[in-house]
């Protein structure tokens, strides 16, 4: 797998929706040319300038679908130096093995059964599986978190899931008891290909469990950082019943989680059969007004807000002599930082737990990204945390750093400095 995308355009403009294909569908927020956000760089690449794509949102007034406009080649977003790494966030694998032993418990699972994950990265996930003797199997188009999954025992393949593949594993007799997909159904452009290859290889009695950042916490949190260019849809209730419905499956019942700042967990079976939770969320969204254009329509200031707000925040305390790095080398913070025009003459660095990310550069900005030991190291006045949906996690693995003075700056929903000493775990 690389950036190679054989001569195929490296990006292309949609004219019709993703889900239904309608073609009737309005703009709402153009964050303008924007480099990938997990493109980051090596030191001998630091001269030259990123490659950037186009990045705007639009709302579909026939089935709600809201998605951005571009599509990045797909072997241009997950080549083989993607950098993300699950199994780096400890709050991230508490809420996985929470999730497993739910589903285990639950469905009454053991040896004789199947968990399937897609986009299954390092095996965070699977691995709990294994662990009370279930059989797994993962799918992942990366090479770095594919060959970690593997040395962790998880057997993975190697691969995009497509349609196309998940056909070739059913006529091998694969039915998948629960198929996982985490953060990764709003990753693919063949949207509807992609369920219909859920449904080829989910058996008859099994469950889809599927997590999807949450639409309506997006735009009142102004989480416009969330919006890049490996997220192509933006999903709410009304958006994934038509979704799924469309391939022959069904949305049976619906978890709200504050994981990521606001997530669905989507539970999809072969029968319809819906739960209260699934339409009661459905008559929310009708009275919030959802499925209208008007709801999204104040979106950009918000946007703008955060972005005003943070430079003011990081301005006045350069004006007064402090010293300011950043925490988290985040895709959500790539944006954050482009949009904003946050740079090297802002932040001294951003360090980061993540070994494969320490010793590069953040994207467009090229920020050097440090390991955490550089905090107590260089002592900054200020640190601001990216990726601010683990911000509770991150406080408490940085008590020594607050217990010095240092105070953190959070810029969603609304710009701010936070009390130290207000540290909380995060429970997701």
């Amino acid at each position: 797998m690389s950036g190679d995308t054989g001569g195929a355009p490296r990006v292309h403009e949609i004219s019709q929706c993703r889900s239904c294909e309608s073609p009737d569908m309005m703009p709402f927020l153009d964050l303008g040319l924007m480099p990938l956000s997990d493109g980051l760089k090596n030191a001998d690449e630091v001269g030259n300038a990123d490659e950037r794509f186009p990045l705007e949102t639009v709302f579909c007034f026939t089935c709600s679908l809201v998605q951005i406009k571009h599509t990045v080649a797909p072997e241009v977003l997950f080549a083989d130096d993607y950098p993300y790494y699950s199994s780096f966030s400890d709050a991230l694998i508490a809420h996985s093995k929470k999730n497993v032993d739910a589903r285990i418990d639950e469905l009454g699972l053991d040896g004789s059964h199947l968990a399937i994950e897609l986009a299954s990265n390092d095996g965070y996930l699977l691995q709990h599986y294994a662990a009370r003797g279930v059989k797994v199997q993962g799918i992942d188009p990366a090479k770095g978190p594919v060959e970690a999954a593997r040395e962790k025992g998880i057997p993975t393949h190697h691969e995009f899931f497509t349609e196309e593949f998940a056909v070739r594993l059913s006529s091998e007799g694969v039915r998948a008891n629960v198929i996982h997909g985490n953060n990764v159904l709003a990753h693919v452009a063949d949207t509807n290909g992609f369920v219909r290859g859920i449904k080829s290889i989910l058996a008859d009695d099994g469950v889809a469990v599927i997590e999807v950042p949450y639409l309506r916490d997006l735009i009142e949190h102004a989480e416009f950082d969330t919006i890049y260019h490996e997220h192509l849809c933006y999903f709410s209730a009304h958006a994934l019943v038509e979704l799924f419905q469309r391939s022959g499956l069904h949305l049976n019942r619906v978890e709200r989680l504050s994981i990521h700042g606001g997530s669905l967990r989507l539970f999809v079976g072969h029968k319809h059969a819906p739960e209260s939770s699934v339409t009661e969320l459905l008559r929310e969204e009708e009275e919030l007004g959802m499925t209208d254009i008007d709801y999204y329509q104040t979106f950009g200031e918000k946007v703008e807000a955060v972005r005003k707000g943070l430079r003011e925040i990081v301005t006045d305390l350069k004006a007064a002599g402090k010293t300011i790095a950043g925490y988290g080398a985040a895709a959500k913070g790539a944006i954050m930082l482009e949009y904003t025009g946050l740079g090297t003459g802002d932040l001294m660095w951003i360090a980061d737990r993540n070994v494969h990310k320490q010793g590069r550069h953040m994207p467009g900005n090229h920020i050097p990204i440090v390991s955490p030991d550089r905090i107590m190291e260089d002592r900054p006045d200020y640190l601001l945390i990216l990726p601010w949906n683990f911000k509770d996690e991150i406080m408490a693995q940085q008590a020594a750093y607050s217990a010095s003075g240092g105070q953190f700056i959070v810029p969603v929903p609304t710009p701010q400095i936070l009390n130290p000493q207000a540290i909380t775990k995060e429970a997701s």
